[in-house]
């Protein structure tokens, strides 16, 4: 292989020179990364104490996460307990209110009623005096109509014209006792 080398550079020697022309330098190549020597026992001991360091810190929050949230919790389950209390009483309220509705009305309903029947209680009293004085006048004037009828002498029903002329006669008194009575029950 030598030989070969130095057979290249000869003819590289006896070549006509030709003209130079600037060429840009091929990139420079990164070096290899290096390997990393292999880790002793005290830097594995190291790393191992910072993975357990990092667990024992992700282990405290985790705690710490769980108290909080367990607080959290307790603290909802006041407030719902609270708002169940409260929303209990007022329905509760609620459903005495209507109750209470209800009783106000029937009482209200109950006075009117009992307004009512004394008012017809009255009105029936009344109308029973009313009644009693139209019996009385009706008794009057049947009496004084039975006058006026005997006053009416009819002997025999023979002559027609005749009777004609007595209850034209009595239709005149009744005429007459009729605007009597109204001027009566007009005062």
């Amino acid at each position: 292989m030598a030989e070969e080398t130095k057979a290249a550079a000869t003819q590289t020697k006896a070549a006509p020179k030709r003209k130079t022309t600037t060429r840009k330098a091929p990139a420079k190549r990164k070096a290899a990364a290096k390997r990393k020597a292999p880790a002793t026992k005290s830097t594995v001991r190291s790393n191992v104490r910072k993975v357990e360091n990092k667990a024992a810190a992700y282990e405290r929050d985790v705690r710490k996460a769980a108290r909080k949230a367990e607080k959290e919790l307790d603290a909802a389950e006041k407030s719902v307990k609270k708002f169940a209390r409260r929303a209990q009483e007022n329905s509760r309220k609620a459903f005495l209110a209507s109750l209470g509705f209800y009783g106000k009305a029937y009482d209200q309903a109950q006075e009117q009623f009992e307004s009512l029947q004394e008012r017809m209680e009255a009105r029936r009293s009344k109308a029973s005096k009313v009644y009693a004085d139209l019996v009385k006048r009706g008794e009057k004037v049947e009496a004084d109509a039975r006058d006026a009828i005997d006053d009416i002498e009819i002997p025999a029903i023979g002559d027609r014209k005749a009777l004609e002329a007595k209850l034209d006669k009595a239709r005149a008194r009744f005429e007459e006792f009729k605007g009597n009575l109204s001027e009566k029950f007009a005062a």
